[in-house]
C-alpha cells in the first residue's frame, strides 16, 4: 500500500524535453513550474507514462470537466480487498453521477452553520495542545500541534470518543506516512515499520463496530446522519460509510496539518509578512489563502481521459493519465500579479489551493476555521519562533514531515 503521502509525491516526476526534473527534494519547484508553462505547458513525461499540464487556464479547464477527466481510480484498487470499503466510499475517487450522491449526503456536516459550531471545540484541543507545550524552548511543531488537531476535531465530527483519538491518530501516522515517534532506520531500539494494511483493517474494523451502534441506536453526529440519510430511497452501505469516515480522517486531516506547518514555514521565511500579521489580525484569513496558493501541499491532481482530448494544441488519446499541476496554476503570471511574492494581503487570491470543480475539498471552510483558530493562537503564545535546522520532507517543497521550531513564549 502506498500512503497518502506516497501518492500526493510518487506521480509527475517531470521531464522537460530530456532534461530531468524530479521532484523529490524541498527545493522550491516555481522556477521549474516558470519554466514549464512558459516552453512547455502541455507535456507527455514518457518515465511515468503521464501527461502535464501547468497553466492556469488549462488546468481550471479540465479539473471543471469531469466527463472527459475523470477521478475514479477504483478499479486499480480492485485487487486489495482491504480497500474495498474506502473505494465504495471515496467520493474523491468518484465522477458524477455517483460523485453527488454520496457528497450530497455528506455534505450537511460542512455547511458554514455546521462549522462554525465547532470553533469552541477546536479552540479547545488548541489550547491544551500549547498548554502541554508551554515553556518549551523547542519542539516538532507537527507532533505537538499541527497533526493532533485535525485528528480530533475530526473524531468529535464523526462522533467517536475523545478517548479513541490516540487510536485515530496512529492509524492516521501509519495511513499518511507521518510516523512522527518511529525512530530512524538502524538507530538503537528501532523496530519495523508498522504495516499499513494492518493497520487499515484495524480502523474499517472500529468504524464498522460504531456504525453498527448507530444503526442500534440513532445520535446527532456525522456517524449517526449518513447511516440514517436517504436520497431517492437510497441509503449508504456500511462499506460506503467507512470509506467516508476513512477519507475524512486520512486525506482531511492530512492537509490541515501541511497547511498549518506551511503557515509557519512561510511565516518563518518572511519576517515582515509576519510582523504585519501582528500588526493586522483582519489580515489572518487572506495570509491563510495566500499560503494556500504559494507553497499548497495538494499541489497536483491525477486524472483519466475517457476520451481524445486536446490541451493547448496537444492532442490527448483517451485512457491517459494526466497530471494537473495546480501548484503552477498557482504561480502563473497570466493570472497573479507577481505570482513569485508571498503577498499575505492579496486580493483577489483564486487560488486552487483546495481543489478545482466538482472536486473542490468538501472540508475547506472547517479547514479554515481549523487554521485561523490555531494561527490566531500561536501568535497570541508565541513572543517569537523560529524554524530550526532538521526540517524534513516527504519530498516535496510543501509536504513537511518534521518541522521542528525555537519558541519564545509570550
Amino acid at each position: 500500500m502506498s500512503t497518502a503521502a506516497d501518492e500526493m509525491t510518487e506521480e509527475g516526476h517531470g521531464v522537460q524535453q530530456g532534461k530531468e526534473r524530479a521532484l523529490t527534494d524541498s527545493s522550491d519547484p516555481s522556477a521549474w513550474f516558470a519554466l514549464m508553462r512558459r516552453e512547455h505547458p502541455v507535456v507527455r513525461e514518457e518515465q511515468f507514462g503521464m501527461w502535464q499540464v501547468f497553466r492556469y487556464e488549462d488546468v481550471a479547464k479540465g479539473l471543471s470537466d469531469p466527463a472527459t477527466f475523470s477521478s475514479d481510480a477504483r478499479g486499480q484498487m480492485a485487487a486489495l480487498p482491504d480497500f474495498h470499503p474506502f473505494t465504495q466510499g471515496n467520493f474523491m475517487m468518484m465522477d458524477p453521477p455517483a460523485h453527488r450522491r454520496v457528497r450530497s449526503l455528506v455534505s450537511s456536516a460542512f455547511t458554514p452553520r455546521a462549522v462554525a459550531q465547532l470553533a469552541p471545540r477546536i479552540t479547545a484541543v488548541a489550547k491544551e495542545l500549547l498548554d502541554a507545550l508551554d515553556g518549551a524552548e523547542e519542539f516538532d511543531f507537527i507532533a505537538a500541534f499541527a497533526h493532533p488537531i485535525p485528528v480530533i476535531v475530526l473524531a468529535d465530527l464523526l462522533g467517536l470518543p475523545r478517548e479513541d483519538s490516540r487510536h485515530l491518530l496512529t492509524w492516521a501516522k501509519v495511513l499518511t506516512g507521518v510516523d512522527v515517534e518511529a525512530a530512524p532506520p538502524g538507530a538503537a531500539g528501532a523496530q519495523a515499520p508498522p504495516d499499513p494494511m494492518a493497520s487499515l483493517r484495524e480502523m474499517n474494523g472500529y468504524l464498522r463496530e460504531h456504525i453498527a451502534r448507530r444503526r442500534a441506536t440513532p445520535a446527532d453526529d456525522l456517524l449517526g446522519r449518513l447511516v440514517g440519510a436517504e436520497q431517492d430511497g437510497e441509503r449508504l452501505t456500511d462499506d460506503e460509510i467507512v470509506g467516508v469516515a476513512s477519507l475524512l480522517l486520512i486525506a482531511g486531516h492530512l492537509m490541515v496539518t501541511m497547511l498549518l506547518a506551511n503557515l509557519m514555514l512561510c511565516l518563518d521565511e518572511h519576517p515582515r509578512s509576519l510582523a504585519g500579521l501582528r500588526a493586522d489580525d483582519m489580515a489572518v484569513s487572506s495570509t491563510i489563502e495566500e499560503v494556500l496558493r504559494y507553497r499548497n501541499p495538494a499541489d497536483r491532481q491525477l486524472r483519466y481521459t475517457t476520451r481524445e482530448v486536446e490541451i493547448a494544441g496537444q492532442t490527448i488519446p483517451a485512457g491517459e493519465r494526466v497530471l494537473f499541476w495546480t501548484g503552477s496554476a498557482n504561480r502563473d503570471e497570466a493570472r497573479f500579479e507577481q505570482p513569485e511574492k508571498f503577498d499575505i494581503h492579496r486580493r483577489p487570491n483564486p487560488h486552487m489551493g483546495f481543489g478545482h470543480g466538482v472536486h473542490f475539498c468538501l472540508g475547506a471552510p472547517l479547514g479554515r476555521l481549523e487554521a485561523t483558530i490555531a494561527l490566531r493562537l500561536v501568535l497570541d503564545r508565541f513572543a517569537d519562533f523560529k524554524v530550526a535546522d532538521g526540517v524534513e520532507y516527504f519530498g516535496s517543497y510543501s509536504l513537511i514531515k518534521k518541522l521542528p521550531m525555537k519558541v519564545r513564549w509570550c
